[in-house]
Formats: structure tokens, C-alpha cells, sequence
């Protein structure tokens, strides 16, 4: 059992992972919103150019960045849901702890470096096209390419810090043998929560149970093992 100065020390990490989650998604979330830009520009650029035989010559760089600043700045929220790409088929078969171990080694030994990297080398190339008011060479006003430039080292720095929250919770899967939550499963949880406490349907006492045994019932269901995994 966690003695009180423990329990609010855990709190206080638990609130810090989960408020980088919501960093992460605010800006992954807000950016998404450019796939839509991006689907109204083409779909005017092939009415002009098919239609009107009018074809624009720096649509084809504007889409590239907006799909380039779009692919940047979701890479921190796609890590805090973690949805990045990887290979489950031995991962999934293990312990807790076990993956804990092997997701934090993987992230000092290459995560570390390569985003730090990414923002010391991203920083460099925006100085430099900040300086001379970069702009793409496609036609002669072009449009700019600094603010662009820009978002290598910012989104650089939101997946350091979103890295930074995964790491901290392997530290705590590594002591208690269960992941923390994710900002996605406190939502989950959240809505279930407002479902049972707006239903008339539930008495009163079955209501208060359920929503008692929520946050249990959920971590058994997000629990990244299977059951030959816990009995091996």
C-alpha cells in the first residue's frame, strides 16, 4: 500500500504524463485540420488545371508543406496514443515490466538520440532560412519556406517531450507491473462515468458500483499482455 507523501507524488506524475497528452493532442488534433485544407486546394487545382486550363504553378509546393507541417506535428499525438508502427508479434506475448524494459532501453538507445538529433539539426536549417527569407525556387515568388523550416525543430521538441512522458511511464510500469493510463482511457472512462450518472435506467446503488469498478474494469481491458503471456 502507498504511504500519503507516495500516493501524492504519484498523482502529481500521473497529472504531468497525462497533461503532456493533452499538449500532444491539442496540437496533433489542430493540425490535422490541414488534411481538409489540403483536400479543398487539390480538388480546386484539378478543376482549374483540367477544367479551365488554368494550372497554378505553387499549389504542388504549398500541398508538400501542408502535408509536410501535417505529418510533423501529429508525430507527438500519434506517440501519446501510441500508435506508432511496431513489431507486435513477440511484444504483445510479454509481461508488463518486460515490455517496459525493452520500450525503455529502445528509447535511450535510439529515441534519445535520433530527436535530438532531429531538433539540433532542424534548428540549424531554420535558423539558416530564417535569415534569408527562404522561399521555394518552383517560381519566382514562391511561396515561403521558413515558417516551414520552422516546425522541424518544434515538432522535434513536442515528440521529445511526449518521449519524455512514455519513458516515465515505463519507470512506473516497471515498479507497479501495469502501464499507467492514457489520456484516451481517462476520456473513455470519463464518458462511461457521465453515461451511468445521467441514466434513469440504473438504480442508484448499481450506479455507484459500476462506476466504482470503472477505472479496474478499464485497466483490465487497455492491459497491453494476453492471457498466455501472464500464465507463462
Amino acid at each position: 500500500m502507498q504511504r500519503p507523501v507516495e500516493a501524492a507524488w504519484a498523482a502529481r506524475i500521473r497529472r504531468l504524463i497525462l497533461g503532456v497528452d493533452r499538449i500532444s493532442a491539442f496540437v496533433g488534433k489542430a493540425f490535422a485540420w490541414l488534411i481538409g485544407a489540403l483536400m479543398v486546394i487539390v480538388s480546386a487545382e484539378v478543376i482549374k488545371r483540367y477544367l479551365l486550363n488554368a494550372p497554378s504553378a505553387w499549389v504542388f509546393d504549398v500541398t508538400a508543406m501542408m502535408y509536410g507541417a501535417c505529418f510533423m506535428m501529429c508525430g507527438a499525438y500519434t506517440l501519446a496514443q501510441n500508435k506508432h508502427v511496431r513489431g507486435d508479434f513477440l511484444y504483445g506475448s510479454m509481461r508488463p515490466r518486460m515490455q517496459a524494459g525493452l520500450d525503455l532501453a529502445l528509447y535511450l538507445a535510439f529515441f534519445l538520440p535520433g530527436i535530438l538529433s532531429l531538433v539540433v539539426a532542424g534548428w540549424e536549417f531554420a535558423h539558416d532560412s530564417w535569415a534569408i527569407r527562404e522561399h521555394t525556387s518552383t517560381t519566382a515568388e514562391g511561396p515561403p519556406l521558413y515558417p516551414i523550416k520552422l516546425l522541424i525543430p518544434v515538432a522535434g521538441l513536442l515528440v521529445l517531450l511526449q518521449g519524455a512522458a512514455e519513458m516515465i511511464r515505463c519507470v512506473i510500469c516497471l515498479r507497479t507491473g501495469q502501464w499507467p493510463e492514457r489520456l484516451k482511457d481517462v476520456e473513455e472512462t470519463d464518458v462511461v462515468e457521465q453515461q451511468l450518472e445521467a441514466s434513469t435506467h440504473v438504480d442508484a446503488q448499481a450506479r455507484q458500483e459500476a462506476i466504482a469498478n470503472i477505472e479496474a474494469i478499464d485497466a483490465a481491458a487497455h492491459q497491453r499482455t494476453i492471457v498466455g503471456g501472464e500464465r507463462g
